[in-house]
């Protein structure tokens, strides 16, 4: 297409609006390569990775059809995705969709099958596949924004291994200004989403360099108050004292309050080892070791942020120490007079922090005698957020932008205020906007004057993110706020060390894409793996630990009418499970364990709640299995019409036991009302000695669970242990004794006996059992309250102490 001064080379493509995309030959080279192989796209903030993403959808959906999907990590970005889309493509608005959390599950598998292209948040996707709601068998594009978070349990890494795993013509575009700090790391997102190419363009290339100017990155060194100073030496002196304990404890080699977070890991990491080993040091050393951290917290906040910031923080701990079972770490933080000595400080301290006068500073310069029109100013505070936003529109025309998410002294935005604020941004109608992290990635924030850092930042990929947000169209400035021998200063030598080493590493993986395959585990090689036999290895797992449940039910030897060890092993097990004994169960009773029909599955209903678990994903991961989420009122697992699991760490079910919304008894007792065979399932090690409390007292919840409640508890190590166990019990359940799975379960209002029973076990804490007796023995509520303790006592279960406790509760005057 000939182009004149006035005229701009457009691309253009059956699929894309005439006009719409300026022609830049560097987005095309990125999309051809994306277009034949699974690439990770690697390019500066602000120059089009959607653009190459939309190039390599409209080329998918032309020459092989189907569906493409996107997905980004935060609701505003997806719906600014969305927007792009639905103006660049001729595609019916209606059939480009977004998926989130605000669109119910029935409404998104419905709106799945009409849709050409998909725009969703990861946790929605991953939930839909675990629920069997959705089927990426037709998806032909695939692409993963802001890839650099496809690490460790992230929802990223589950929907790439479905997709290899399910799609007919799989083809994957992972997009990010920074995939990692490291050659290790790019190559963990690589073989997470199965990518086997590396396409890097930088600032450097000539294709890009038209496209960009220059950012210049200054840094305004802060002195802090002597005042300030005074409360940071004061908090520091109380870590060194600290520390000095766990120097005496073997687990810290030093007293120093600016120890590496990598060295408290460690000291954590002997802590838990000396725990596990039942040495009392272990839990006197934990607890001192959360108040180091709290400490250093708040001397992070005086250095880095503002004595305002503090005051809050201090307040929240102060609160904290308050409430009932508050950690010995708080309540000994906040009486230590030292540290009560700079709390006064921090609140009789009344002049403006250096970093607000600064900040004030730079931004009259920029939107004053500069003439500019819009700054940003970034910060890792919320706290910092509101504060510096209130003292910024004493001068300015300021609005804050943060998260979602609330807590306690700080409400987020909903997606709705949040794109209101940057809508009225964009369009000029004011000119500073506030923000935590939540604008840093991929939102379409416009071009600003200047990027003001409140505080250094030590992670490359945030600091790059940050930087991408000027200089797109015009020179732009940056500008880090530090604060002289803080911890400011060293996070930011450790940024911009990181952010080199990134850039080296782009370099030298730029079409390495031979050397990078070579990296790449075998199964991740050979993108089909990811599917092959992954159930297959699961179940022959599963047989294998059949025999151990086996041995260690030796005493049904000789007992009539009880399975055998191999009935207790799928029939898609390993064969050698088959050939050591299948047989002689099939024939003894061949009508009731006929093979499983070819195309039969067990069906599995989880809790929403419990994807916070591999434990779902796990189980959709295994082709005999159908798992589907809802939102169940009892229990976490439903099994069939009679089975209903309730699962807990050993942590979980000792907090139940002592405190919280729901205790695990009236938890099994709405179980019990619902379903004939309520599970408990605890999981983990150590269940005798979480917190304080006495073996015996576990044990005797434990036969409470099973006496009183009929609740069978059954032990597992690990999730992957409670998910073989479902497994098992649901075949079981299923396929041997051909139930069908319900969930009618409810949690219905409470009997009259039932509401009595527990007005009268929340007297002193005595439980089910005992309020029975006594009401069993009294006839009603009224009449055991008004009886005397020698009365009591002539109830089961009922001595002295326990009805002095009773007495004491019901006739002692009320204080408040």
């Amino acid at each position: 297409m000939a182009t004149t001064d006035e005229e701009i080379a457009s691309i253009e493509h059956p699929l894309l609006e005439p006009d719409f995309l300026e022609r830049r030959l560097y987005q095309l080279k990125l999309a051809g390569t994306a277009a034949n192989h699974h690439t990770l796209v690697c390019l500066p903030t602000g120059l089009g990775k959607t653009t190459v993403s939309l190039l390599v959808t409209a080329r998918r959906l032309e020459e092989v059809g189907g569906k493409s999907l996107m997905l980004a990590p935060t609701k505003p970005l997806v719906q600014q995705h969305a927007d792009f889309y639905r103006e660049a493509l001729q595609i019916p608005d209606e059939e480009i969709v977004v998926f989130t959390g605000d669109v119910s599950p029935d409404d998104r598998a419905e709106m799945w099958e009409e849709a050409t292209v998909v725009m969703a948040t990861p946790q929605v996707i991953e939930n839909d596949l675990v629920g069997s709601r959705v089927s990426l068998s037709d998806v032909t594009h695939i692409t993963f924004d802001e890839c650099h978070r496809a690490t460790g349990d992230y929802a990223y890494n589950y929907i790439a291994e479905r997709y290899h795993a399910d799609a007919k013509r799989p083809l994957v575009t992972g997009m990010s200004a920074s995939p990692g700090g490291d050659e290790e790391a790019i190559l963990e997102v690589c073989e997470n989403l199965g990518l086997d190419e590396v396409e890097v363009m930088t600032e450097e290339d000539a294709d890009v360099d038209e496209f960009t100017h220059d950012t210049d990155v200054e840094w305004e060194r802060i002195d802090l108050p002597e005042e300030v100073l005074e409360i940071r030496d004061a908090l520091n002196e109380v870590i060194k004292e600290r520390l000095e304990k766990l120097k005496e404890l073997g687990v810290a080699s030093s007293t120093q309050p600016d120890q590496s977070q990598k060295d408290l890991n460690r000291m954590r990491a002997e802590l838990q080892e000396l725990i596990n080993n039942d040495q009392s040091e272990g839990f006197e050393g934990m607890s001192i070791h959360a108040e180091v951290m709290k400490l250093r917290q708040a001397v992070t906040l005086v250095e880095t942020q503002s004595v305002e910031a503090l005051r809050r923080y201090f307040e929240r701990q102060r609160n904290q120490a308050r409430s009932s079972g508050a950690s010995k770490a708080s309540q000994r933080m906040v009486s230590d007079p030292r540290v009560r000595e700079a709390m006064r400080k921090a609140e009789s301290f009344d002049e403006i922090h250096p970093k607000y006068s600064k900040a004030r500073m730079l931004l009259a310069e920029t939107l004053g005698l500069e003439g500019g029109d819009r700054v940003i100013v970034f910060t890792e505070s919320r706290d910092t957020a509101e504060a510096l936003t209130d003292f910024l529109s004493e001068s300015f025309d300021a609005k804050r932008f943060v998260g979602q998410g609330d807590r306690e002294g700080s409400d987020g935005m909903t997606q709705k205020q949040q794109q209101e604020v940057l809508d009225e941004f964009r369009a000029g109608e004011f000119e500073v906007l506030v923000s935590t992290s939540v604008a840093e990635e991929g939102l379409d924030v416009p071009e600003v004057d200047l990027v003001l850092f409140y505080e250094p930042v030590p992670t490359a990929i945030r600091s790059i993110q940050r930087k991408g947000r000027t200089g797109r169209q015009s020179e732009g400035r940056v500008v880090v706020l530090m604060a002289e021998d803080t911890r400011d200063e060293a996070y930011f030598w450790i940024s911009r060390r990181r952010e080199k080493e990134m850039e080296n590493e782009l370099r030298e993986l730029k079409g390495m894409a031979d050397e990078l395959a070579e990296e790449l585990d075998d199964s991740q090689q050979s993108l089909t793996d990811f599917g092959d036999g992954e159930s297959g290895v699961k179940v022959d797992g599963n047989a294998n630990e059949g025999d151990a449940v086996g041995e260690s039910s030796s005493g049904s030897e000789g007992v009539e009418d009880r399975p055998g060890l191999q009935e207790f092993v799928p029939e898609n097990s390993s064969g050698e499970a088959d050939g050591e004994g299948g047989s002689d169960g099939a024939d003894d009773e061949g009508e009731t364990h006929e093979p499983h029909a070819e195309g039969d599955t067990v069906e599995i209903v989880a809790d929403q709640r419990e994807m916070d678990a591999n434990i779902a994903r796990d189980l959709s991961r295994r082709e005999e299995i159908d798992v589907r989420l809802e939102t169940l009122d009892v229990g976490d697992y439903v099994l069939s019409d009679r089975v209903v699991v309730e699962r807990k760490s050993v942590a979980d079910f000792v907090d139940s036991l002592v405190g919280g919304d729901r205790s695990v008894f009236e938890q099994v007792g709405a179980m019990a009302r619902h379903y004939s065979r309520p599970i408990v399932v605890v999981e983990g090690e150590g269940l005798y000695e979480q917190r304080d409390i006495h073996p015996n007292a576990v044990r005797g919840a434990l036969s409470s669970l099973a006496v009183d409640f009929g609740a069978s508890v059954l032990r597992t190590e690990s999730e992957d242990d409670t998910t073989d166990l479902l497994a098992v019990i649901g075949g079981r359940e299923q396929e041997t004794a051909d139930r069908e799975v319900s969930v009618h379960g409810e949690k219905g209002s409470k009997t009259l006996s039932e509401q009595q029973e527990y007005v009268v076990a929340s007297i002193a804490e005595i439980g089910p059992v005992t309020a029975r007796s006594l009401l069993e023995e009294f006839g009603t509520v009224e009449e055991m309250m008004i009886a005397s303790e020698d009365e009591l006592q002539a109830a089961d279960g009922v001595g002295t102490v326990t009805a002095e406790r009773i007495r004491e509760v019901i006739g002692s005057e009320y204080t408040g």
